[in-house]
């Protein structure tokens, strides 16, 4: 039985696009193009997010060791980003597709102003038949305004734009139960329901030209899958994936999507960077708002603000350990919040149509 979605998010990682000698691999990345173009013909939304930027930049150009790390970054990824857009422009004008560019930072996703604004932007080049190719912006990016890595991206894209689907293009075959390299590993087919802890066999290594390893790639997954979103993580370096993966053909790692989420709650979820405040709540507030029963944080059950914040703001929640609970938008600010701290009957500070839990 194939998968039915009618608006997918497709991220392609720097180790399928890129050759081992760091050149842009422009047979794969046509041949990818190829697959994208079929898809929309069966009238398929499709997003892309793209990494290989830096990878492109590094084939153009020798950096001297004296630079460091993020100057270095910047201009391979300013030169690299041209000759990126331009091998994806070409290959999709042959399809008679339009594509567009759209390069972004963290900041970009911090207030629900800019958030909207970056939605509208992709919607309306979704509704003129334009593929949005989306990658962070390396070049003003320095280390503390950067995504963990474009699967982050790829996550909040998907969550913003409603897709049904997101598609994790790496180059291995999905998450193993042990080892790759090593015999009598094997792929974990489906994913489903309760959390599994992924880091007691996950190698934690990064790949050759990314930023990201597989461990990030299955936090990501879990967190998308449970607002609602099938991840699917599969190797981009297979012949026809994509469309055998839409058919259920490929060999792949499905987390299966378990519950809905509100478009505000699918933003708060992807909004942890963004958080200002920190308000520690007791554990009968915690044991409250992790039941099946929905309800606001109220304020009798705040034991303290452990970091200021404004109303409207992203504040996280924090049990007694300081562990992270939720996220939540501050109907007011930390000033208010310590006043009605430890009481009864007072307005709620985070709503619940206004909160993320972690579970």
């Amino acid at each position: 039985m194939s998968f039915n979605y009618r608006r997918i998010v497709i991220k392609i990682g720097s180790n399928v696009l890129t050759q081992s000698n760091g050149l842009p691999d422009q047979v794969r990345i046509g041949n990818l193009v190829d697959q994208i173009a079929e898809i929309k013909k069966q009238g398929i939304e499709v997003i892309l997010v793209s990494s290989g930027a830096v990878a492109a930049g590094r084939s153009l150009i020798s950096v001297s060791d004296k630079y460091d790390a993020i100057a270095t970054r910047q201009l391979l990824a300013s030169i690299g980003q041209v000759k990126l857009i331009n091998i994806y422009a070409h290959l999709f004008e042959q399809h008679q597709i339009l594509c567009s560019q759209v390069l972004v930072t963290t900041d970009d996703f911090k207030g629900r102003l800019h958030y909207l604004n970056m939605k509208n932007c992709l919607e309306i080049l979704l509704q003129h038949n334009v593929v949005p190719i989306v990658n962070e912006n390396d070049v003003v990016s320095v280390t503390e305004l950067m995504f963990t890595d474009n699967d982050e991206l790829a996550g909040l894209i998907a969550s913003m734009l409603n897709a049904q689907a997101l598609i994790l293009l790496t180059n291995v075959d999905g998450i193993y139960d042990g080892d790759p390299n090593l015999e009598g590993s094997s792929v974990i087919n489906e994913v489903k329901g309760a959390d599994i802890d992924f880091s007691s066999f996950i190698s934690s290594g990064k790949s050759q030209f990314g930023r990201g390893g597989m461990i990030t790639k299955s936090t990501m997954a879990q967190k998308t899958s449970r607002l609602g979103i099938s991840v699917h993580i599969a190797n981009g370096t297979t012949d026809n994936i994509l469309l055998d993966l839409l058919n259920n053909k490929a060999v792949q790692t499905h987390f299966v999507p378990t519950k809905s989420a509100s478009e505000k709650k699918k933003w708060i979820a992807h909004s942890e960077k963004s958080a200002t405040g920190i308000v520690q709540v007791n554990a009968g507030a915690r044991l409250a708002l992790t039941s099946n029963k929905a309800t606001s944080l109220l304020p009798v059950g705040i034991t303290d603000i452990l970091s200021d914040f404004k109303k409207g703001e992203i504040i996280k929640l924090v049990d007694d350990n300081k562990d992270l609970i939720g996220l939540g938008v501050a109907e007011y600010g930390a000033d208010k919040a310590k006043e009605s701290m430890g009481r009864k009957n007072q307005k709620p500070l985070v709503h619940y149509d206004y909160l993320y839990l972690q579970s």
